[in-house]
């Protein structure tokens, strides 16, 4: 288990430098992380690459454990901030009504949560009660995105049948079991049911979907998207790992 909790730690790492690195490679800050920059802050393309840097060297701390548990636990307020000063405002004034707009403020809020978690999972034998109480809250931030994001799929059913690759049979099924699975996936994070289980298996289809369908889907889009299907490689890349670290600090009961 304790290889189980290095692989979810070091998953989470690479996510987070990826997306950093994206912003040196790609013009503007990742959607994820900010919608739309503020014309009132000065200098936003230099903030651009101060975060990306940011994001790179935590990244790097997760992966290497340099005082990790502490960074990461203070990454997760920060991208708290960032929800609650750049996307909430942004996210009322365009298409508020919408589930499927809400997809990065909600991938964000899951940041957060998975932050918490990373923390967690360097403390596993002398775990604080302050960072048990925010880990759970992690748990419960990605259950709710999961439970949304199941729904996602039963509202837009018909494109997202289209992202199953072709070569699978029965796309339309797949876009449903795919959404039950994340629903399911949800509620055992936020009431705490099997989570060793689901844990294994929620990071075990994540990372089958990496292989099947992001990373194909990366190499087939050109660098003209923008880097978003790259940003969705390094996303699913990081929530697998999550996955894994909910399952290693699972109590047996």
């Amino acid at each position: 288990m304790d290889k189980l909790n290095k692989a979810g730690q070091v998953f989470f790492g690479i996510c987070l430098a990826g997306l950093g690195l994206q912003q040196f490679i790609y013009p503007g800050f990742r959607p994820v992380f900010i919608p739309e920059f503020p014309s009132w802050i000065p200098a936003g393309s230099a903030w651009v690459y101060f975060t990306g840097a940011l994001l790179i060297g935590v990244g790097l701390i997760i992966i290497f454990n340099w005082k990790a548990a502490s960074i990461s636990y203070y990454t997760g307020f920060v991208f708290l901030l960032v929800l609650l000063v750049f996307h909430l405002p942004f996210r009322f004034k365009h298409n508020p009504e919408s589930l499927g707009a809400w997809t990065n403020a909600l991938k964000l809020f899951t940041f957060a949560g998975c932050c918490f978690i990373t923390s967690a999972s360097f403390q596993i034998a002398n775990m604080p009660a302050r960072i048990a109480r925010w880990k759970k809250a992690g748990e419960i931030f990605l259950g709710i995105t999961l439970i949304l994001f199941g729904i996602d799929h039963f509202l837009y059913a018909e494109f997202v049948r289209t992202l199953v690759p072709t070569w699978i049979p029965g796309n339309l099924f797949w876009t449903y079991f795919a959404a039950i699975a994340l629903m399911g996936s949800g509620i055992s994070f936020c009431l705490d049911i099997k989570k060793r289980m689901v844990g294994i298996l929620f990071g075990c289809m994540l990372f089958i979907w990496l292989i099947v369908l992001h990373i194909p889907r990366a190499i087939d889009h050109p660098p003209g998207d923008n880097g978003n299907e790259l940003t969705s490689v390094f996303q699913c890349l990081g929530f697998s790992g999550i996955g894994f670290l909910i399952a290693r600090m699972a109590r047996r009961k």
